[in-house]
C-alpha cells in the first residue's frame, strides 16, 4: 500500500511539474513526450487533486484557466477512466453524453457548413443562418448550467473544487464567445475574416469543453456521487431544460430507496436530508440563531416546541416554556388574539397575521405564518419577531463592502 501511495505522490508531483513548464513558457510537444509515459493511466481524481495543491501553493484560478485546453491537450490518450459513465439511457451523465454528440453533430455537419456559404459570400441570408446557428448552439447555456448548478456543488461537497471553479470559468468564456460572435453578425461591417475567426474560436472552445468533460468531470462526478445525489440531479434537471435534444427516456429509478427521497432522514455521517439540501443538528440550531430576528414555533396541538437564542433577542423566553400550551405563555388580555390567530390558522381560513409596535428605538414586527405540509394540513406556527427600526431608516444604494 506504501508503494502506492508513494507513486501516486511522486506521479502527481511531476504532473504538477508538467503544469508549472507550461505556464514558464515551454511548448505542449516539449512537455508531452518528456511526460507521456509517467502520466499514463492517470485517473480524473489525481489531476483534480494536483490542480487543487496548485492553488494551495499560490497558483490563481485564473491562471489554470488560462491554460485549461493546453493541459488537456497533455493530458489527452492518458486518462483512464476508472469509471465509465452510466449506459442508462436517462441518467444525467448519459443525458449529457447524448447532447455533445448532437452539439458536435451540429457544429460538424450544420455549423461549418454555414461558415464557408458565409466565406464564399457573406450575404444577407447567410449572415442570418450563421445568427440562427448561434441561437441553437446558445443550448450550450443550459448544459452548463446543469453541471455548474446541479453536479458542481455535489463535487464541492467532498472537497473537489478547484475543476468545477476552472470549468465554470470556462464555460463563461464560451457563453460570452457565442454572444460576441452573434453581435459581430449582427451588426456585420465586412470584417469576414474576423468574424469567421471569432466562430471558429467558439466551435473550438465547444469542442474541447466536451473533451474536458468526458475525459475528466464525467469519471470524476461517476466515481464520487452517490446514487441518491444523482437522482436529485436527475428530478431537478427539468426545471432548467436541456441542450439541442430532449431525453428520449426516463431514467430508470427502481434501485432507489424511496426513503431516501424524504426529509428528515438521518445520514450516517448525522446530517438531516432535506429536498434542497442538508445539514447537521448543529448547523441548523446555528442558522436559526443567527436569522436577525427571533424565531418561536408551535406544533398543531398548540405547544411550544422551539425557539432561537438569537444575540439580539427582543422578548425574553425561558426553556420552561418548552412543552407548554401557547395560551399559558401569554397573559390574560392577549390570550384571546392569540387564539383568534391559531383557530384562523386551523380552520385555513388565514395562513399569516402581522404586527408592528414601538418599543423606545425599536420598532418591532410580529409575524405569525402558519406551517403547512405539502397537503395543506396544518403543521403549527411560527412566530417571527424583528427590530425593522435599521432597516426603515435605510436609503440611497449601498454597493461596497463595509470596511470592518
Amino acid at each position: 500500500m506504501s508503494e502506492l501511495i508513494n507513486n501516486r505522490e511522486y506521479r502527481q508531483k511531476l504532473m504538477k511539474e508538467v503544469i508549472r513548464e507550461l505556464h514558464a513558457g515551454k511548448t505542449v510537444d516539449e512537455v508531452k513526450e518528456k511526460f507521456s509515459k509517467v502520466i499514463e493511466g492517470v485517473p480524473p481524481s489525481e489531476i483534480a487533486a494536483m490542480e487543487a495543491q496548485l492553488v494551495k501553493e499560490g497558483l490563481p484560478i485564473e491562471e489554470i484557466q488560462r491554460l485549461c485546453n493546453v493541459h488537456a491537450e497533455v493530458f489527452k490518450g492518458s486518462i483512464e477512466e476508472i469509471h465509465h459513465p452510466e449506459e442508462v439511457p436517462g441518467h444525467p451523465i448519459y443525458i449529457m453524453r447524448e447532447e455533445n454528440r448532437a452539439i458536435e453533430e451540429y457544429i460538424d455537419n450544420t455549423l461549418r457548413k454555414n461558415i464557408e456559404k458565409f466565406r464564399m459570400d457573406d450575404s444577407n441570408d447567410n449572415i442570418n443562418d450563421l445568427i440562427s446557428d448561434l441561437n441553437l448552439l446558445w443550448d450550450v447555456d443550459k448544459h452548463y448550467s446543469r453541471k455548474e448548478n446541479l453536479i458542481f456543488p455535489y463535487l464541492e461537497k467532498y472537497g473537489i473544487t478547484t475543476p468545477p471553479q476552472v470549468m465554470w470559468g470556462v464555460d463563461d468564456e464560451i457563453r460570452a464567445l457565442i454572444k460576441e460572435a452573434k453581435l459581430m453578425l449582427m451588426d456585420y461591417r465586412g470584417n469576414k475574416e474576423e468574424v469567421i475567426q471569432k466562430i471558429e474560436e467558439m466551435a473550438h472552445e465547444i469542442k474541447e469543453m466536451i473533451y474536458k468533460e468526458e475525459k475528466i468531470l464525467f469519471p470524476m462526478a461517476l466515481e464520487t456521487l452517490t446514487e441518491d445525489e444523482w437522482v436529485t440531479v436527475y428530478r431537478e434537471s427539468d426545471e432548467i431544460g436541456y441542450a439541442i435534444i430532449e431525453p428520449e427516456k426516463d431514467w430508470e429509478l427502481k434501485r432507489v430507496r424511496i426513503s431516501l427521497t424524504e426529509g428528515g432522514e438521518i445520514s450516517e455521517k448525522g446530517n438531516i436530508k432535506f429536498e434542497t439540501g442538508f445539514l447537521t443538528p448543529e448547523e441548523i440550531s446555528q442558522i436559526l440563531n443567527t436569522i436577525p430576528g427571533d424565531i418561536t414555533f408551535v406544533d398543531k396541538n398548540d405547544i411550544v416546541k422551539y425557539y432561537s437564542q438569537g444575540k439580539e433577542r427582543i422578548f425574553a423566553r425561558t426553556k420552561s416554556v418548552i412543552g407548554r400550551s401557547v395560551q399559558n405563555c401569554h397573559p390574560p388580555a392577549s390570550v384571546h388574539v392569540v387564539e383568534k390567530i391559531v383557530k384562523d390558522f386551523k380552520s385555513g381560513k388565514k395562513d399569516h397575521e402581522d404586527f408592528w409596535i414601538k418599543m423606545g428605538d425599536k420598532y418591532v414586527m410580529i409575524r405569525y405564518f402558519a406551517v403547512r405540509n405539502k397537503d395543506g394540513e396544518y403543521l403549527g406556527t411560527l412566530e417571527f419577531t424583528q427590530n425593522i427600526a435599521p432597516i426603515k431608516a435605510i436609503e440611497g444604494e449601498k454597493r461596497l463592502l463595509s470596511e470592518d
